[in-house]
């Protein structure tokens, strides 16, 4: 196996899903077994733009397709996986993840939503408060949702 400095980061995208309320999409993925919720991410399909993938992911994932796009974050969020996990996700092939992350509203209701996909991910889903992110993240992504949790600080304004 490689060690986690040969190995790279995957390129993807993330996505913030905010409802009506400016609450934020979350789902509890089908592969942890504890209370760990996450919102909509993945890679990037050859040189597909990035925002396309963001909507191709979220609606693989969730159904959603009613959309509009409020900001890109600027520049590339990322994390490392810890060490136990390295070789078995992400097809061993990486160490973590760098990703653009795009806010969007859903302009759609929630019985557009059903995460039991094609390919399921997550097994179940909630509207949460921007303040509660960090709170419901797995440890090696807990910084990752403390940066987009201050990048979201602008609601309070608008």
């Amino acid at each position: 196996m490689k060690t986690r400095k040969e190995l790279p980061l995957r390129v993807g995208v993330g996505i913030v899903l905010l409802n009506y309320e400016n609450k934020v999409f979350v789902g509890k993925r089908i592969d942890n077994q504890e209370n760990f919720w996450q919102m909509p991410q993945g890679g990037i399909n050859g040189d597909e733009d990035f925002f396309d993938a963001a909507k191709r992911e979220l609606e693989e994932e969730t159904n959603i397709k009613n959309t509009e796009l409020i900001k890109q974050i600027n520049g590339w969020l990322t994390y490392d996986l810890p060490k136990n996990l390295l070789g078995k996700v992400l097809n061993g092939k990486y160490r973590g993840q760098k990703q653009k992350w795009f806010v969007m509203k859903f302009t759609g209701k929630d019985n557009e939503i059903n995460v039991n996909t094609k390919n399921p991910e997550f097994l179940d889903w909630k509207w949460i408060k921007i303040t509660d992110l960090p709170s419901i993240a797995v440890d090696f992504k807990i910084d990752l949702y403390k940066k987009l949790k201050e990048e979201l600080n602008f609601l309070k304004y608008n």
